[in-house]
């Protein structure tokens, strides 16, 4: 026969274990893949690791890195992806891109996949839809096609004499194939003929600014590619002696002396990003986390640079910019 205390005994352990064993798995620590294809330390990486934080997710504590740098080279991503995959990571976050996001996605079927400054994702077969992306595939999609067409009606904006332009963009990204014809519509629109130069390296930055000027451009829209944005100042210093106006799609570009730019708020969108991998890693299905376009747009005008090209900024453009550097 059980006595009393014996019995309280007994069912205070019962409690407890189950109990610990939750304990246990609370304070497992979590591993997130980060796949980008910059060189470290990847644009935006601060701020994604600052919103985790801020979720509660402490490096060290409940949760840790495997980190892999493409180092510019889409080439590379493919294997890169495979070994976080084989690292059994919890959850894989793709830093940026569409060909980062593709190749974590090629790479796994299981392990939920985040992405983040993706151009067009039904379009490259990421997901089936943006509200219903199903799979194990879910994040923030910038919809290039718009944001680079506003770029090309800024720029004519505060260049109204502009009847061509040149469009910079890397060949081997797959998302510039349909973003390319969706500005030529854009072009002939404001009357302005749209000219491709592909560039794939740094190397071939003088070549295409040469053929840009040859052709006649009264301008440049560079597009959002992590081979212009690893190499910003060669960028910069090749188009700064062009004399030519150019808009560029982070305003980090700006604020290192470029003219103009138009795109994503980055804090914004690496802190949804965040928000995303903190729902995963408590246990919500990324096929049911539908597909965020990007919220917060912001236009970052240099008028030092616009002085020094000779240009005189239209007031109603400067009255929209969200930010002016003088």
């Amino acid at each position: 026969m059980i006595r009393r205390r014996e019995f309280i005994t007994l069912l205070g352990s019962a409690v407890a274990l189950p109990l610990a064993a939750r304990a246990q798995q609370a304070r497992r620590v979590r591993r997130v893949g980060v796949l980008s294809p910059f060189l470290p330390p990847s644009p935006g990486g601060d701020l994604f690791l600052r919103a985790l934080r801020e979720l509660g997710w402490i490096e060290g504590q409940n949760i840790a890195f495997e980190n892999r740098y493409a180092n510019g080279q889409y080439d590379r991503l493919p294997d890169l992806a495979a070994e976080l995959v084989d690292r059994a990571v919890d959850v894989l976050f793709t830093s940026w891109g569409t060909p980062t996001a593709v190749a974590a996605k090629n790479a796994t079927q299981t392990i939920p996949v985040v992405f983040t400054g993706v151009g067009d994702a039904i379009g490259v077969g990421l997901v089936a839809s943006l509200p219903r992306p199903g799979g194990n595939v879910t994040g923030l999609t910038i919809i290039s096609e718009t944001t680079v067409g506003k770029q090309l009606e800024l720029l004519k904006e505060a260049v109204p004499k502009m009847t061509q332009v040149a469009v910079l963009s890397n060949p081997t990204n797959p998302v510039f194939g349909p973003v390319l014809r969706d500005v030529e519509v854009m072009g002939r629109t404001l009357g302005v003929q749209v000219e491709r130069i592909g560039v794939e390296e740094r190397s071939e930055f003088e070549r295409a600014i040469d053929t840009a000027k040859s052709e006649g451009a009264g301008g440049l829209v560079v597009m959002r590619d992590p081979m212009f944005i690893m190499n910003q100042a060669q960028l910069l210093d090749v188009v700064g002696r062009s004399g030519l106006p150019a808009i560029y799609g982070l305003r980090e570009t700006v604020e290192g002396g470029g003219l103009m730019s138009y795109g994503p708020n980055l804090s914004d969108m690496y802190g949804r990003a965040a928000l995303y991998v903190d729902k995963i890693l408590k246990g919500t299905k990324p096929g049911d986390l539908p597909v965020e376009q990007a919220q917060r747009f912001e236009l970052v005008i240099n008028l030092k640079t616009a002085r020094a090209l000779g240009l005189t900024m239209p007031v109603a453009l400067l009255a929209r910019a969200d930010e002016v550097i003088e």
